[in-house]
């Protein structure tokens, strides 16, 4: 594997504790740097509390529930992303999820209408996402599934998705809004909390399918959604580092999350993720505080473990 940075021994002891609420790791159905009890294990030896397991294609909260036998102490969140996998916005399929100990409920992803009718590109030398390959080889074969929609004409919220907000709600899950676009993001929020949704995070606001604006991302704090700051964003080169530090400026770090979203076999450790954002946002002139709010406060509320 590739030669990476590692973090500061301040860095890791700024993000002890700390939940990585967006993680990819074996088993999976695409090839992952590491597996969940592994990575368990050496989370744990450096100081990190725990992590949301995140599959675009299946539920994770079985595994979770392995890893924390496995692994006592260790917080080990399970989630569901409601792509055609587990049949789109299936609210019975989150009731099970839930019931099951799963924690996060992702809208769709991949399958997300908005991520299917994309024709925004990343810059020039982006690494593109691993799914992307899975994605098309399943439309080759001609077993890709229709986009996922959660709004219907005129912008209204649909049965299905209220349904699921609702199950949200009902067991204090976490929501994110996975690749929906910055309109649907907005009209979603804005039923969640109607709906009684109290932990609502912003799937990396910078990622090219989503893009969502400043004066947006403000505006959704403002109804108390978190913003989730990924690792692989910039580090892929879907936005430069520049804009996604001028991002958490404006937004307030108050209203960020960290998270890696790491897990791909070309990128750096897993459990490396948070603490090399650490030290990057401590080259910008963040305070310890700030750092600690959105690596370890913000995390642990999103994780459901506070």
């Amino acid at each position: 594997m590739a030669d990476h940075p590692r973090p500061s021994a301040r860095a890791r002891e700024l993000v002890t504790g700390a939940y990585d609420i967006h993680i990819h790791v074996a088993p999976d159905v695409m090839r992952r740097r590491t597996d969940d009890l592994s990575l368990a294990t050496r989370f744990a030896e450096v100081g990190l509390a725990g992590f949301v397991l995140k599959s675009h294609y299946v539920p994770t909260a079985e595994r979770a529930a392995v890893v924390r036998a496995a692994v006592p102490g260790f917080g080990a969140v399970g989630a569901i992303t409601l792509n055609a996998a587990v049949g789109g916005m299936n609210p019975i399929a989150v009731e099970i999820a839930a019931r099951g100990g799963a924690q996060v409920v992702w809208l769709p992803t991949v399958d997300s209408a908005n991520q299917r009718a994309c024709t925004a590109t990343d810059p020039e030398g982006a690494t593109p996402p691993m799914w992307a390959r899975l994605q098309a080889e399943l439309r080759e074969e001609g077993i890709l599934a229709d986009p996922v929609d959660v709004l219907g004409s005129g912008s209204s919220v649909l049965k299905e998705t209220r349904q699921v907000l609702r199950v949200i709600a009902k067991h204090d899950m976490t929501l994110a809004t996975g690749h929906l676009s910055a309109d649907e993001i907005d009209v979603v929020v804005d039923a969640a909390v109607e709906e009684g949704v109290r932990r609502i995070v912003i799937t990396h606001p910078e990622f090219t399918s989503q893009r969502v604006a400043v004066e947006r991302q403000r505006a959704l704090a403002a109804k108390g959604a978190l913003l989730e700051r990924c690792f692989t964003t910039p580090h892929s080169g879907k936005i430069s580092w520049e804009t996604w530090v001028e991002h958490i400026k404006a937004a307030g770090p108050e209203h960020s999350v960290l998270s890696s979203d790491l897990g791909q076999p070309f990128n750096p450790p897993v459990e490396d993720g948070l603490a090399l954002l650490a030290d990057r946002l401590l080259a910008e002139g963040f305070t310890e505080k700030d750092i600690r709010t959105m690596a370890v406060g913000n995390s642990l509320w999103l994780a459901g473990a506070k």
